[in-house]
């Protein structure tokens, strides 16, 4: 596992924390689709990175 799919992967969990927090502060669900959808990214491209898929 190289350093970028690792601050990927992170970044990607700290957005879903994010999503679990917007969605407990009942903010507008816009806002957590885009988290969501940025997390989701974050995370496909840190898996998708790693070097077990070589």
């Amino acid at each position: 596992m190289n350093g970028l799919s690792t601050v990927l992967i992170v970044v990607g969990l700290f957005l879903v924390g994010g999503i679990v927090s917007f969605a407990k502060q009942k903010m507008p669900t816009g806002l957590i689709v885009l988290l969501s959808i940025g997390a989701a990214m974050c995370l496909l491209a840190g898996i998708l990175r790693l070097e077990v898929w070589n």
